[in-house]
């Protein structure tokens, strides 16, 4: 009885995550850059049920044991893992907007899936960030910032410092003037990356962080005066968070019906007279 109860409370909690993840995507459809998370259901391994019994032969009983099938123990949601798809771009006019427009990229030979390209940031410990938002500001001390604060570097790793808010760049990134480059990374295999929020993410391994720049094996173009916008699907969102929404309330109607044989068992059945 209670392996039924466990797997529609399994069912119920997967969903419970698979929905708070589609909030948080809605809730960052307006954030510049944000990639939308996306996982998918597994199924714990199977349980292989036998019944036994008794045969009787002769004068002798022998025992039997009988395969009966197998039996689903509960689903789980695996990690979220971002899209890197590319958003669409929207014009702001403002020279500080910055997006990255991705071209060429190689493939991963072991997934099989096309490498990232991101802006290269600095946080103030000086530990090495990766960003697609491209909505900077600049600091009183001059330097290209993120909107949370994080140095914009270039391509020799340095940050950038600009005099003026009405710079000018091309579409390699190179500010006029100065011929600083802002650095663009290629991660091979972006679903090593982590978010940490304020469309950051990070590299455990930070020597798998390549330059993008000069690199012949990618093409890129910076488009200044514009920002890339999430690539959330506000309507396949809504339709996914309706549908995890009637299966945890299905979920939930099994477990209920569960409580109510729990209930009818302990209460009347084993009643003593």
């Amino acid at each position: 009885m209670f392996r039924g109860f466990y797997t529609a409370t399994s069912g119920m909690i997967a969903q419970q995550r698979r929905q708070d993840m589609l909030t948080n995507n809605l809730s960052n459809v307006n954030t510049p850059g944000f990639k939308a998370d996306r996982s998918a259901l597994r199924s714990f391994s199977n349980m292989l049920l036998s019944r036994m019994g008794e045969t009787n032969v002769g004068n002798r009983e022998i025992p039997t044991n009988k395969r009966v099938g197998s039996l689903a123990t509960g689903v789980y949601m695996q990690e979220a893992l971002p899209n890197f798809r590319q958003g669409d771009l929207r014009e702001t006019g403002n020279s500080l907007d910055i997006a990255l427009l991705q071209g060429t990229v190689p493939v991963n030979e072991e997934t099989g899936a096309a490498g990232a390209l991101f802006f290269t940031v600095e946080n103030e410990a000086g530990d090495l960030r990766l960003t697609r938002n491209g909505n900077f500001t600049v600091d009183a001390n001059g330097s290209l910032v993120t909107s949370n604060g994080d140095f914009v570097l270039d391509s020799a790793g340095n940050r950038i410092t600009i005099e003026s808010n009405n710079f000018t760049l091309d579409p390699n990134g190179v500010i006029a003037g100065s011929g600083t480059q802002i650095g663009i990374s290629l991660i091979e295999n972006p679903n090593d990356l982590e978010k940490e929020g304020n469309g950051l993410f990070s590299l455990e391994n930070q020597e798998d962080i390549i330059a993008a720049n000069g690199n012949e094996n990618v093409s890129y173009q910076l488009k200044q005066g514009f920002v890339e916008r999430s690539n959330v699907n506000v309507e396949q969102t809504m339709v996914q968070m309706t549908s995890a929404y009637r299966t945890f309330e299905a979920n939930q109607k099994v477990v209920q019906a569960y409580d109510r044989t729990m209930e009818k068992a302990a209460n009347e059945v084993g009643r003593l007279r």
